[in-house]
């Protein structure tokens, strides 16, 4: 699948960057699963109220409810009982609810998430009922667990960096380029804090970050710290290496203190360390740009993260709308997702802002209008595509300890509770408990 993903994300960028796509694959009248469900049938008149749930920025946000209120308008049985946070807690909160057999029918699922769920029958079969004909088949299976669709793509995706373009050149700095490195990446940080004023800061403090050391580690060749097939992989002297130079950052004020670190709540309009001015750059990937563009328009900027001894970008969906298993609304809530994806009165209120539209279709209606920001996601995209790494989706069973372990680690590292070698034999040994 990660080499088929590659190949999805090189080809269809160069279509998006071209403004055209030709459709490919079988017709909707030659899929077994493409026969269109988002129109009238003869349940439509018994009332059905579908839980919803998702994470995202405020402009995501404001989108989804108008998606959501225009099909109630088409469908005036159908009601939603929406639950939507930012990414913090939203995993917890949804394992939570998953296990208490009590999901919300319509579920945002990350990529990393997908194999966990499925592998638990908590998700349904989304093999039929829904038009997927217009989605490359590449990025449909990402969305596969044991050759079963569980999960249906909303975008097209890549891994990269954030930074706020129009600080950077108040401060008179050379920006950031996507060929950088890191020891580049580093140095633009020292440059930066020399200019900065007091309790500004540069770079983000990464030690307890999971995302950017995969990054950091995958760049110098040493493979995903969790390998696909559930390996501890965590690479001892790159991780020292890693956290030894942020604590040499911390030291220096290029980097907040971590009292301030872990304060941070990505794309929140005022926790954001970003948003609120307190650093410059930061993680992101190509889906979340519409919230920062949304919150100080023309002010931010994309661009690949640093290389190693290779690129340390890949290439993913997006996110996937995946429907619970236990929900007593199962071909509801497929009628539901089909119109997300295919319709273009979605498409006009969605544009954007869960990543490039999956339909090749919907693609092509929504390409001329696409505003500069969204033709950023695209550059980003194709940038990353050039020398992309094969996507890791997450293995099985290890959720919790890259999403809290690791990070709970990090954080005794960052408040000076445990040294990094201490902290490094305190990850082997959660590790034992995953494998």
């Amino acid at each position: 699948m990660n080499k088929q993903l590659r190949r999805y994300g090189m080809l269809s960028m160069t279509t998006i960057l071209a403004l055209s796509v030709a459709a490919c694959g079988n017709k909707p009248s030659e899929a077994g699963n493409a026969s269109s469900v988002s129109g009238a049938s003869a349940s439509d008149n018994k009332p059905v109220k579908l839980r919803i749930v998702w994470w995202g920025s405020q402009a995501r946000h404001d989108a989804t409810l108008k998606a959501l209120d225009a099909y109630s308008k088409k469908h005036p049985n159908v009601t939603f009982e929406t639950e939507f946070s930012g990414i913090d807690g939203y995993a917890d909160k949804l394992a939570t609810q998953a296990a208490a057999k009590n999901a919300p029918d319509i579920i945002q699922m990350d990529p990393k998430w997908l194999s966990e769920y499925a592998g638990r029958n908590q998700l349904a079969d989304l093999s039929q009922g829904i038009n997927t004909a217009e989605i490359d088949k590449s990025l449909l299976d990402s969305g596969k667990y044991k050759d079963k669709l569980y999960a249906i793509p909303l975008g097209n995706n890549a891994n990269g960096m954030v930074y706020n373009k129009t600080a950077v050149a108040n401060l008179g700095l050379t920006p950031p380029s996507n060929d950088w490195t890191w020891e580049q990446y580093f140095q633009f940080g020292k440059d930066a804090k020399a200019k900065l004023p007091k309790e500004k800061y540069a770079l983000m403090d990464a030690t307890a970050d999971y995302d950017t050391y995969t990054s950091y580690q995958v760049s110098q060749g040493k493979g995903y710290p969790v390998t696909p097939d559930g390996k501890f992989n965590i690479d001892k002297d790159t991780w020292l290496s890693f956290i030894k130079k942020y604590a040499e950052l911390r030291k220096e004020g290029v980097v907040p203190p971590p009292e301030i670190t872990t304060t941070d709540i990505e794309y929140d309009a005022k926790m954001d360390l970003m948003n609120n001015d307190t650093v410059l750059i930061r993680r992101t990937l190509a889906a979340i740009f519409p919230g920062y563009e949304g919150l100080k328009p023309g002010a931010y900027q994309l661009v690949k993260t640093p290389k190693g001894t290779q690129a340390g970008g890949w290439l993913k969906p997006s996110m996937f709308w995946s429907i619970s298993a236990d929900s007593k609304n199962i071909e509801e809530s497929k009628k539901f997702i089909d119109w997300f994806v295919n319709e273009k009165d979605a498409a006009d209120l969605l544009t954007t802002t869960r990543g490039v539209p999956v339909s090749k279709k919907m693609l092509d209606y929504l390409t001329p209008s696409f505003t500069d920001a969204d033709k950023q996601q695209g550059e980003l995209i194709k940038n990353v595509a050039s020398d992309a790494q094969p996507f890791n989706a997450g293995a099985k069973g290890w959720s919790n300890f890259t999403s809290k372990d690791y990070k709970d680690t990090g954080e005794k590292v960052l408040f000076g509770k445990m040294t990094p070698e201490a902290a490094y034999d305190e990850l082997v040994k959660k590790a034992k408990d995953y494998q």
